[in-house]
Formats: structure tokens, C-alpha cells, sequence
């Protein structure tokens, strides 16, 4: 059964997982949550400071913020420079970073064991003690607008973000994470640090580690670094609530979105609303992607890259959120054709959902995703992701042989079916590349 993770002061769990791992979780004075996979024979860590705030969460006038958050954590504190934020970690052969996403934002870093504790006071520095120096501020608007305008030099890039606005239109999700050049421009310094002092709090963080890594003397040093920077750890206090789960918001219709870009090649996307990210369901939609478009023995690939020769490029792709999701089909193909291999991914689509997918295709698509998960399962980083994952989104850690359970136990009805419920939502396109009218 997975391990359940409630939200109560003072909880501690501890449970033995596949291969000889060791998971511990402790809630913390102050509501902090620690959660950690001892991997026996590892002398590297991966530790991720977690905030369950991403995109999403930005009010009116705080647009940008998150991602802006992201980029400043990085340029000070009241203990350390920029520079010795990056020699402390450089120092060692260490790797720290920061993703902000639509729902939540993670700094991490991946180090050798015995210098966890440096990382865990650097990182834990940075979340509670950022400077947001207004000079600093105004250097880093900089490397954002330019960070965009790397990320709108690529098509597909803006194919998918524009993708997501056409199926969410006006919901918060349909916002794109980074913000975008305008809001940027117009974010001032006064509504970053609101957003810091609103969202950064111990209730609120989440830590997790995988690897070499001592979950009492994790616990000792992220209790010591919140201290030092000052942020009440009350024994009371529970963490925040997750957010509340339901049904997926599907809009009224479909949206045609054409972005006119001077490329060689079409970029086009079709797809609409998928899953939320606590349905029962996606572990029949990982199968239903890797049956149409999850690899090279896939159905788009087959049908449209080898039989026919008319993209590189083609797949499906599927991502989830506490109240929806998205679910679509991309291909890169020459301009004139784009008609026609929008033509066939929709084809290929439909008879997902109008005939039962083979038993071959079955047992391939379970094999593919069951290796590609133990694989996964291998890197420190991506079992530190997992734990983050269980705890802010699930409420529940699923160990691997369990997943493995789930995949094997989805039959081609249950990927019919969803495939049907999936076709039969409003539609939305988008094509980027050298059309006539368009953005």
C-alpha cells in the first residue's frame, strides 16, 4: 500500500523501499517537512528545497515574481555573496540550481555526501534569508527578458506555450511560467519581496534528499539554518494544506492559434485537456501515450516519420496539475505539409479511441515504461524529485514496485476508453512557423 503523509505536527514515518533504501519523513517544528531515501553504497546526495508555489499563484501585479524568485535566491544573502554562493558549490564538484514550475518551485543541489551539510546551509541561506538587492534586481531583469527571448528564438518552445494558453485560455495555468517580457519589464521590486514574504515560510518548505544521506542529522542542520534565519519553529504549527483536488477543468471550446515565425519547418500541436495529476487514470494515460506516440515503435512514429517520411520530430506528450492537465500530439514537418500531418496525428488519435490497442502494443508500451522508471529510479536526482512530488502533490508515496504494479495492471480497455473521454474534449491547435496573418 502507499505510504500515507499526513499533515500533522510532529508525524514521523519511516519505510524500508526496493533495493534496500530506507525512506524517513519528520514533520518539524514550524511545519517543515523532511523526507528523505537513504540508497545504500552512494557516496553522492541530491537535496531539494521545495516550495508548494509556482506560476500559478502570482497575483495581479505579481506576475514574473516566481520565476524572478528563482534567479534572485541565487544573488545574495545577508551571510554570503553571489560569489560565495557559486564557490561554495563549485568548490566541491557540486551542481546547485533552482526550477520554478506552474505549482511549485525546487532549488537543489547534488554534491558528495560528506558535503550535504554545506548544502543544506547554503540552500537553506538562500530560502530564508534572500536579499533581493534592488541593483541586483535590475541586472537579473536582464538575463530574464534575455532568457526569453532565447526561449521565443525556438519554435517549438513557443508551440507548446502557446499551446498550453490556447486550451487553459484565462485559468492561471495558462500562464507561461517565466512570465513574460512585458510582465518582467513591469514587475517591480516591492512585488517580488511581497511575493517572498507571502509564500517562503517554514510551514510551506519542503526538504528532500536521496542517496548518501542521514535523516536525523538532516533534520539537525535544516532545523539549525531556519533558526539562523530567523523563521519561527513553533512544535504547533502544521504544514500548509495541499492543494485541494477535483475533477478537470475543461473549457467550452476549442481555440486555432497561428504564431508566424521565418522558420524552415511547421511546428504544430493538437491536443486539449488531460488529466489533474491525482487521477486514478494516469498511470493508463503514461500507456496511452507510449501506445501513440511515446517512442519509435509508437503509432505517430511509425505512421508518420517512417511509412512516410514527413517529420523528424513527432510525439505525444501529457502533463498534470491539481485541477487539469494537458494532453497533446506534436510534430515538426516542412510548411506544406502541415495539413497533412495534422491530418494524420488526429487519425492516429481517433482510432485509439474507436478500436482496442493489440496485445503487442500492449506488453511493449508496459515494457517501455517499466524500464524507463527502474532506470530513472537509478539517479539520486530523480528520486529526490519523487519525494518532493509525493508530498506536495499526491499526499502519498507510491514505492516503485507498486508502480510497476499500476503499469502492468492497465488493460487496452482502459486505454480505449480514456482515449475516447480524451478525444472527445474541445480541441485546440496551434501552428508556429511561415504562415501568412497570425502573431
Amino acid at each position: 500500500m502507499p505510504l500515507a503523509l499526513p499533515l500533522e505536527p510532529g508525524h514521523e514515518l519511516t519505510a524500508g523501499q526496493d533495493g534496500g533504501a530506507l525512506v524517513r519523513r519528520s514533520v518539524l517544528p514550524g511545519g517543515v517537512r523532511v523526507l528523505t531515501e537513504s540508497m545504500p553504497g552512494l557516496r553522492s546526495a541530491t537535496i531539494g528545497a521545495w516550495v508548494g508555489v509556482g506560476s500559478r499563484d502570482e497575483r495581479d501585479g505579481h506576475h514574473g515574481a516566481t520565476h524572478f524568485l528563482e534567479h534572485l535566491l541565487f544573488k545574495g544573502t545577508a551571510r554570503r555573496t553571489a560569489m560565495d554562493i557559486a564557490e561554495a558549490f563549485d568548490a566541491v564538484g557540486g551542481e546547485a540550481n533552482a526550477a520554478t514550475g506552474k505549482e511549485s518551485t525546487c532549488y537543489y543541489a547534488r554534491v558528495l555526501d560528506a558535503d550535504l551539510p554545506m548544502a543544506v546551509d547554503v540552500i537553506g541561506d538562500m530560502v530564508t534569508s534572500a536579499r533581493l538587492d534592488p541593483d541586483e534586481l535590475e541586472v537579473e531583469r536582464g538575463v530574464i527578458l534575455e532568457e526569453l527571448a532565447m526561449n521565443d528564438d525556438d519554435p517549438s518552445d513557443v508551440a507548446h506555450e502557446q499551446f498550453a494558453a490556447a486550451v487553459l485560455g484565462d485559468h492561471p495555468l495558462g500562464r507561461p511560467i517565466g512570465g513574460t517580457p512585458g510582465t518582467i519589464r513591469a514587475v517591480p521590486r516591492d512585488a517580488v519581496w511581497e511575493h517572498y514574504r507571502e509564500h517562503y515560510g517554514p510551514a510551506g518548505l519542503v526538504v528532500t534528499a536521496a542517496g548518501g544521506v542521514d535523516h536525523d542529522a538532516l533534520c539537525a542542520s535544516v532545523t539549525t539554518v531556519l533558526q539562523d534565519g530567523g523563521w519561527p519553529l513553533d512544535d504547533s504549527t502544521a504544514p500548509v494544506a495541499r492543494r485541494v483536488a477535483g475533477s478537470a477543468w475543461v473549457p467550452d471550446a476549442g481555440t486555432e492559434v497561428v504564431v508566424r515565425r521565418a522558420t524552415e519547418q511547421a511546428n504544430v500541436i493538437v491536443g486539449g485537456v488531460g488529466l489533474t495529476a491525482t487521477d486514478d487514470r494516469r498511470y493508463v494515460m503514461s500507456v496511452l501515450g507510449a501506445v501513440l506516440g511515446g517512442g519509435m515503435s509508437s503509432r505517430l512514429f511509425q505512421e508518420i516519420r517512417e511509412r512516410r517520411g514527413l517529420a523528424y520530430a513527432v510525439y505525444s506528450f501529457s502533463s498534470s496539475h491539481a485541477d487539469t492537465g494537458l494532453f497533446g500530439l506534436y510534430a515538426g514537418c516542412a510548411p506544406d505539409k502541415v495539413d497533412q500531418v495534422e491530418q494524420l496525428m488526429v487519425a492516429e488519435w481517433e482510432r485509439l479511441a474507436d478500436e482496442s490497442i493489440t496485445t503487442a502494443e500492449l506488453e511493449r508500451s508496459i515494457g517501455q515504461l517499466s524500464g524507463g522508471l527502474v532506470l530513472g529510479m537509478e539517479d539520486t536526482g530523480s528520486r529526490m524529485n519523487r519525494l518532493g512530488k509525493a508530498e506536495l502533490v499526491q499526499g502519498e508515496l507510491v514505492s516503485l514496485s507498486e508502480a510497476l504494479e499500476r503499469i502492468r495492471a492497465v488493460t487496452a480497455d482502459d486505454v480505449q476508453k480514456l482515449a475516447a473521454e480524451l478525444a472527445s474534449r474541445p480541441r485546440s491547435i496551434v501552428r508556429v512557423g511561415p504562415f501568412g496573418g497570425g502573431a
